[in-house]
């Protein structure tokens, strides 16, 4: 079989309808969109196309979304906007399951004088609302939540953490990378501020993301230049990009259907076969409020790490719940958030599927898995001592 890529949470192909749509942008449409020319002006009619079909998405208008790199430039730039619009302002609450892209954000205000809370998870990777209440301070410049956690995808109850935040009169954003395309969003049903996407997450090319920012929300621009995305992010257009990303967002919409009840079924298949034939395996977070094409399991006394790279051998790409491929021996931040036992940790694998995912992908996966683990922990002296213990 060619390769099985059950990785797409880190990131997605990008699909032919959008390559399409790019490919004329970088020959035979390459004017510059802000030109005054038809030329450039036909361009930038497109790219308006673009933003309307991104809004659409995730229930916004096409002034409110402002084109970025990627989504951590649109997590920094929502963060950062918000505590230069209340420069009086020194507190920033997050979680401690954010991904770098907010997390590393949070700790470098922390060196810089701000006081950073962050909202602990329980077992299942649930937050506790009662908590962020109580967190919440009237020096609190922005709360910065994700939608749904990259590793676990444990989503967050959004909807109720904006209410809460906003009675406050808090400015709230939202790392909604792992979110958009994968569960129903309509940012007109709640107190959102600013939301942040990533093109790569949903078929679109890497190096193209959006920012959405509410009508009436403080905002200052992080690239501060020419007049682009109406004075809002300085800098000329990526085209092609931009023109894929609203292609994308075009077909997650369509998309999503298929992706909250085939590829649900899928996920749910492999989990559950997973869990069957192999011991002292368990999923690593909330079963019902979860992304519907994510499962991170953990299997005792084994390295992930020796996973993936047995995986890889079968063509197979998943991820791992270590940080050990980056030269750490420590499991991932959000496992540890967590609470998952040790020998659990260093052993979760995440397999995150797309539209794309075959069923037939899936059965090798699950032949493929169970002889993989049996072997590795015929080699782990903790499966040994864990036998002659039992």
């Amino acid at each position: 079989m060619d390769t099985v890529y059950l990785d797409n949470n880190a990131t997605t192909k990008v699909a032919d309808k959008v390559l399409d749509e790019m490919l004329p942008y970088f020959s035979d449409y390459y004017g510059n969109p802000s030109s005054m020319h038809t030329f450039g002006g036909n361009v930038g009619k497109k790219v308006m196309n673009a933003r309307e079909k991104t809004a659409a998405l995730i229930g916004a208008s096409p002034e409110e979304i402002v084109f970025t790199s990627c989504g951590t430039e649109s997590d920094s730039t929502a963060i950062r906007a918000a505590i230069q619009s209340n420069p009086d302002k020194k507190h920033i609450l997050t979680t401690r399951v954010e991904h770098p892209a907010v997390k590393n954000l949070c700790e470098h205000f922390f060196k810089n004088g701000y006081q950073v809370t962050y909202l602990p998870v329980d077992g299942l990777g649930n937050l506790d609302l009662d908590y962020l209440r109580q967190t919440l301070t009237d020096d609190t410049a922005i709360v910065s939540i994700m939608w749904a956690n990259n590793e676990s995808g444990v989503i967050f109850p959004i909807h109720q953490i904006a209410k809460i935040v906003k009675e406050r009169g808090i400015v709230f954003h939202t790392d909604a990378v792992q979110a958009v395309g994968k569960i129903p969003i309509n940012l007109k049903e709640t107190g959102i501020d600013m939301l942040s996407l990533s093109g790569h997450k949903i078929h679109a090319s890497k190096g193209v993301g959006a920012l959405y920012v509410r009508k009436g929300t403080k905002y200052s621009p992080y690239l501060i230049g020419g007049h682009q995305e109406r004075g809002r992010r300085g800098g000329t257009e990526n085209v092609a990009s931009i023109i894929g990303l609203g292609k994308a967002c075009e077909l997650a919409a369509e998309h999503l259907d298929d992706i909250n009840t085939r590829v649900k079924k899928l996920r749910d298949k492999l989990e559950t076969e997973l869990l069957k034939r192999i011991p002292n395996a368990q999923v690593n977070g909330n079963k019902d409020a979860r992304l519907p094409n994510t499962t991170s399991i953990g299997f005792e006394y084994v390295e992930g790490e020796a996973i993936l790279l047995m995986l890889d051998q079968f063509g197979i790409c998943a991820s791992s719940g270590s940080a050990c491929t980056s030269g750490s021996l420590e499991p991932s931040h959000v496992l540890r958030a967590m609470g998952v036992p040790f020998t659990s940790a260093h052993g979760s694998i995440r397999f995150s599927l797309s539209t794309y995912t075959r069923s037939e992908e899936i059965d090798f996966v699950i032949e493929k898995m169970p002889p993989i683990i049996e072997k590795l922990r015929e080699l782990s002296p903790f499966w040994k001592e864990k036998k002659v213990a039992g």
